[in-house]
């Protein structure tokens, strides 16, 4: 277990309040792939989107989701994805305190009562985390 620990407590530190990551959604039967900047805060994965965008569309019909992002260690390519549920966030308080926190915000929307405005939760279930020396699968 305390293996386990350590690679959670790694992973977790691999994130970055913003960094850029492929969001995979699934429209149908087949996996749709874009990037999109990732917000890392209080513990929790976020997304803002345009609330026309399909993934918000392909998210109501279907929650699951991934992301995923390399890195480097050393000259090593390494990978972290992410599988679990989106969740479409409605919570006025909640969408105030992450566009607060996202210097890109005002580009976007003009407030977060915009209705373009559409705030997503990315809910882990388990995730990979491919390094030089192993690769590790945690459930979350």
């Amino acid at each position: 277990m305390d293996g386990e620990f350590d690679d959670i407590t790694e992973v977790w530190n691999r994130f970055e309040d913003f960094q850029h990551v492929c969001l995979a959604t699934i429209e149908g039967d087949r996996p749709k792939v874009r990037p999109v900047t990732l917000i890392h805060f209080n513990g929790r994965f976020w997304v803002t989107t345009d609330t026309g965008s399909a993934k918000v569309k392909q998210i109501q019909k279907n929650p699951k989701a991934e992301f995923s992002f390399v890195f480097k260690e050393g000259d090593t390519d390494c990978c972290i994805r992410v599988a679990g549920l989106a969740k479409i966030i409605k919570d006025k308080e909640t969408k105030e305190r992450i566009a607060g926190h996202c210097a890109f915000f005002s580009e976007h929307w003009e407030s977060v009562d915009d209705p373009g405005y559409t705030l997503l939760e990315i809910c882990p279930a388990e995730i990979e985390y491919v390094r030089p020396d192993k690769t590790v699968h945690m459930k979350v």
